[in-house]
């Protein structure tokens, strides 16, 4: 079973649900132009969304009655410091702390994501994640988050998935800002993120007002074993943390991105690699990144399948004719949560969060008024079975974030694929609660009792 203190809860992100307001004083962000003047959102932006910024009270209302005890937000890099430094816009800091007290009030312990990929536009015109003064610039942001809002948050995760913002943002260009850079220069963001990450543990434990504890949220597809037999675990393992010069998307790994922090040195494989990419990296460098940290957030959706070969060399495996998938076609595959708990608590040993993990589904309102998810329903019992087994086995779980509470904007995918437990009709803002939404009341009731891992 799950420990008596499980965190159970949901995640979001701020640009995705809040929506904006002309007389906020929030400056513009990447995803701004992005959804306007990119490539591509479907043709569709978030100035509205889920409106949550002005119907916050009514969400969070919704939230405790459905039961959620754990909530992770961001924080609108853009909203709170305009132009990424200097002035501080006092009604961003009005908003979120009203935003944080109704959460408590409603018995709902706040979870603060500091960068959820809301680049304030005003950096992103001077390079960036490239230009190397962005390190300053998100510790004295992760500074001023410290001292406006530490007094009610007690958990802090620095950066939600840079191998998105890296990977996406910059190599394959499909997410804001929609740029495809040299290799060299993809490095040279993802090492300046990893600074960044450091810097900001360092002023948020120097500026807090309490005692706080900080994590770190990356992602990446797992490598599953294709049995259970000892050699096949090894292989998958092997490539899990392994990095390729072959994929089109060189930052989609865990190694480059998770080592250096939890590690203090950056994986062998990859600077052999790619050496001639990889800017210097001094010893104050890797200090800086491997700053102590308490916890470890994992965002996981979906995996691939490895077996060792008859050489012993890992073999990648084809998925099955005809595999189940969710509504933005991403396969269902509940192991892959087993094992990226635990292959990353082996590797690091830090205490883990599943910080996203749900499902896209077709959801519609039924005649009877009420939106019937079943196969959500299912999904989440199978995941959240094989996380119990990974508990079980001795993983040390601290909490589970689903993706997500409301139905939102999904970044490059516009408003395609509901992840939601509550239904938003964009059009009138209503939210419904999907049955899986009492169908989870009814998981953290019980503290997973009712899992199919149980009966």
């Amino acid at each position: 079973m799950f420990r008596d203190d499980f965190a159970w809860g949901v995640a979001s992100s701020a640009y995705q649900t809040e929506g904006t307001d002309v007389n906020d004083g929030r400056g513009k962000c990447i995803w701004d132009a992005f959804s306007t003047e990119g490539p591509g959102t479907k043709g569709q932006n978030a100035f509205v969304t889920c409106d949550h910024m002005h119907r916050y009270k009514e969400d969070f209302a919704l939230m405790k009655e459905l039961g959620i005890k754990s909530y992770r937000f961001s924080i609108n890099w853009s909203r709170l410091i305009p132009n990424g430094v200097g002035e501080v816009n006092q009604k961003a800091v009005d908003l979120y702390r009203d935003m944080i007290q109704e959460m408590i009030q409603n018995d709902i312990k706040p979870y603060l994501t500091l960068y959820h990929w809301e680049l304030p536009q005003a950096l992103e015109d001077k390079g960036g994640w490239i230009n190397p003064d962005i390190v300053e610039a998100f510790g004295e942001y992760a500074k001023v988050v410290a001292e406006n809002f530490s007094d009610l948050v007690e958990y802090i995760f620095t950066i939600n998935e840079p191998q998105c913002f890296v990977g996406l943002g910059y190599v394959t260009g499909v997410h804001a800002p929609g740029k495809k850079l040299s290799k060299k220069e993809t490095f040279l963001a993802s090492v300046n993120a990893l600074k960044a990450h450091g810097t900001a543990v360092i002023n948020l434990r120097k500026y807090a007002k309490q005692p706080i504890k900080v994590g770190y949220a990356p992602t990446c597809t797992i490598a599953i074993p294709d049995t259970n037999s000892m050699e096949d675990i090894e292989a998958a393992k092997k490539v899990f943390f392994s990095m390729s010069d072959t994929a089109d998307n060189w930052a989609w790994n865990v190694a480059w991105f998770a080592d250096p922090v939890m590690l203090g040195k950056f994986p062998k494989q990859g600077m052999e690699l790619f050496k001639e990419y990889v800017p210097g990296i001094t010893e104050e460098d890797i200090k800086l990144i491997s700053q102590p940290i308490d916890f470890l957030g994992l965002n996981i959706y979906n995996g691939y399948y490895i077996k060792a070969g008859a050489n012993g060399e890992p073999e990648g495996v084809p998925m099955k004719t005809g595999y189940p998938e969710t509504a933005v076609n991403w396969p269902v595959q509940a192991e892959c949560l087993y094992w990226g708990v635990r292959f990353c608590y082996e590797r690091y040993g830090l205490p883990i969060y599943i910080t996203e993990n749900g499902m896209a589904c077709h959801d519609a309102v039924s005649l009877d008024g009420k939106v019937h998810d079943p196969n959500r329903q299912d999904f989440l019992d199978r995941y959240l079975s094989a996380l119990q087994q990974a508990a079980d086995e001795g993983v040390d779980l601290r909490g589970y974030f689903l993706w997500t509470f409301l139905d939102n904007f999904e970044w490059d995918q516009g408003y395609h694929g509901r992840f939601g437990l509550v239904h938003v009709d964009f059009e009138t803002q209503k939210r419904i609660p999907k049955d899986s939404a009492y169908w989870y009341k009814e998981v953290i009731a019980t503290n997973g009792k009712i899992l199919h891992i149980n009966k």
